[in-house]
């Protein structure tokens, strides 16, 4: 046998293998070639921007009742999210801090809630959760179990929302703002006279303008409490009815 004889079966095994691999690179080209369909790729990051934490950390002791998500703050009941709990009476400071979210640590770890009740018996830095929640930081045959917790900025996607309260009406005006990312220290309304005036809060968690704002629409200020603004035009009375802003507080 000559040489190239013997070279015969080689050549044949490398066009083999150049055909296999012209038929593979045919196939991903055309897998890999647009197509009417669009091709939508996944973000790597699902997540919204992390919470930040601000003020002063306080400590207490971790209890837990069976909330619903309404409370002394006047939400409605959430059942499709139970991360929530009632501050002390102290730092519930006359619903200051309604609507606010809180990260607490527990011997188990660590939660982020929203706050909608007051614990009238609660001590200063007392927080009493959801079972849920409490689930989360300890083991709920402990009852009771020291905690840390601090005010975060919530990162939320939806502007603010202003929820009008039954029985409000232009002569009786109760406003409660709600989906708010950091606590809410002031709200505000434009008078006749184009000038802001400060609408009084009550305990429950409502602004209550005693003598009325007129039947609107109308037009609101809310500042946060690191004295950030939101100002709303246009804003219609809705009886127990809710009408969304057009902005969300940023970070501090």
């Amino acid at each position: 046998m000559n040489g190239f004889s013997k070279l015969k079966p080689i050549l044949a095994l490398i066009t083999l293998n150049m055909i296999i691999f012209w038929l593979v690179a045919s196939n991903f080209s055309a897998a890999a070639s647009p197509s009417s369909d669009p091709v939508i790729f996944l973000p790597l990051i699902t997540t919204p921007p992390a919470p930040i934490p601000f003020g002063p950390i306080h400590t207490g002791e971790g209890t837990y009742y069976n909330a619903t998500g309404a409370g002394n703050c006047a939400f409605p009941a959430s059942p499709e999210n139970m991360m929530v709990a009632a501050m002390n009476h102290t730092d519930y400071a006359d619903a200051a801090l309604c609507g606010a979210y809180v990260q607490a640590t527990g011997p188990n770890g660590t939660i982020i809630v929203r706050i909608v009740d007051r614990c009238p018996e609660c001590a200063p830095g007392d927080i009493d959760f959801s079972r849920e929640a409490f689930a989360e930081i300890a083991d709920l045959a402990a009852g009771r179990v020291p905690i840390s917790w601090q005010l975060v900025s919530y990162p939320l996607p939806d502007p603010i929302v202003y929820h009008f309260k039954d029985g409000s009406n232009q002569w009786w005006t109760a406003v409660q703002i709600r989906n708010h990312s950091n606590p809410i220290a002031i709200l505000e309304a434009l008078d006749s006279n184009g000038v802001f005036q400060k609408i009084p809060r009550e305990s429950y968690n409502y602004f209550v303008a005693a003598n009325g704002l007129g039947p609107g629409p109308y037009t609101f200020r809310v500042t946060d409490v690191f004295g950030q603004t939101i100002t709303d035009s246009g804003i219609p009375h809705v009886e127990n009815g809710d009408v969304p802003g057009n902005a969300q507080f940023p970070p501090p």
